[in-house]
């Protein structure tokens, strides 16, 4: 009897280690999976079809074939920017929930009070993928071709030229604010909601200047609708070759570009982080990503992540000046 009992207690005990066993191996082998397994999601701070939204599902194609899983672009509009971030920032840190960031993730460290998160600390760069200029256009009719015919126009009656931007806060207009304070000169900042509305009151003659990303002006500069005084970048755009940057214009070193960079949360594995930065690399260096950049006026632009890093800390540190001295407020 007794030796029956120890044959059952020991086959008691048996099974338990194994259950115990089993229990804290299958997270390993759950975590030793390779990356990645599942799909993975890129949000965007942005509407579907603008310039970032594009940016992030040309990359999301092409590292789609290469790492053998779909990349689902996520768009998470409103609060500038503020609700993709922390939505990022709140997501396992797993290396499958990514965001394609703009400037906005500088400019709202500086622009909201307090600041809504803390990108250097919440965030890690994986890579960056390339940027696209600010422009400044204007209706067919307004009385300047030029920014040298502008800045005479505008220093003739201080603050009596308007310019239309997507909204208070947003790239294009702390671009302008920079460009005027550059250039010694006032003008009156008209905020909308979205860029569509803004480039349809300049067209229509109800503001005389718009500052837009190239990709947005693109068809209405091509249409006749619109034309463009300057691209506010340090070498000529692909897609407005005949139209002198800013620094041809009298202002060298001065650049306002829209750029992207891929980031993931902070505690994201390091071997993870790194095999995403080299499949962007790998996937910059395709032709078609290539292609698809420089035809909506972009410009790839591989970088490391100390790079973005660098970025966005001198971004950060450029808009906290701006934004104080302007008493820029967000909308």
């Amino acid at each position: 009897m007794k030796t029956l009992l120890s044959a059952a207690r020991r086959l008691t005990l048996a099974l338990a280690a194994v259950a115990a066993f089993t229990a804290v191996a299958l997270p390993f082998q759950a975590f030793a999976q390779p990356y990645p397994s599942k799909p993975i999601k890129v949000v965007v701070g942005y509407s579907a079809g603008g310039a970032v939204d594009i940016v992030a599902r040309t990359l999301g194609q092409s590292m789609s074939t290469s790492m053998g899983q779909p990349f689902i672009v996520e768009n998470k509009p409103g609060a500038g920017t503020n609700i993709a971030v922390k939505s990022v920032i709140d997501a396992p840190a797993d290396g499958y929930t990514l965001l394609m960031a703009a400037n906005a993730l500088a400019a709202n460290m500086a622009l909201y009070q307090p600041p809504p998160f803390d990108a250097e600390r919440d965030l890690v760069p994986v890579a960056l993928i390339g940027r696209v200029p600010v422009v400044i256009a204007a209706n067919p009719a307004a009385p300047y071709n030029t920014v040298a015919q502008l800045i005479a126009a505008a220093k003739a009656k201080p603050g009596s030229i308007a310019f239309a931007t997507p909204g208070n806060g947003s790239t294009p207009h702390m671009a302008a604010e920079l460009f005027a304070r550059a250039a010694g000169i006032s003008l009156m900042h008209v905020p909308y909601r979205g860029g569509a509305q803004a480039i349809t009151d300049v067209i229509g003659g109800q503001v005389p200047l718009l500052a837009m990303n190239a990709l947005e002006v693109k068809p209405h500069v091509a249409s006749g609708k619109l034309k463009v005084l300057a691209v506010l970048s340090p070498q000529r755009s692909t897609i407005f070759p005949e139209v002198p940057t800013i620094a041809e214009s009298g202002f060298p070193g001065f650049e306002a570009s829209v750029w992207y960079a891929l980031m993931a949360p902070a505690a994201t594995p390091k071997p993870v982080v790194a095999r995403l930065h080299d499949e962007v690399q790998k996937a910059l260096k395709s032709s078609e990503v290539q292609a698809r950049m420089t035809g909506v006026g972009g410009e790839v632009i591989p970088g490391s992540q100390q790079m973005v890093a660098a970025l966005i800390h001198s971004e950060r540190q450029r808009y906290e000046k701006l934004v104080r001295e302007a008493n820029i407020k967000p909308d």
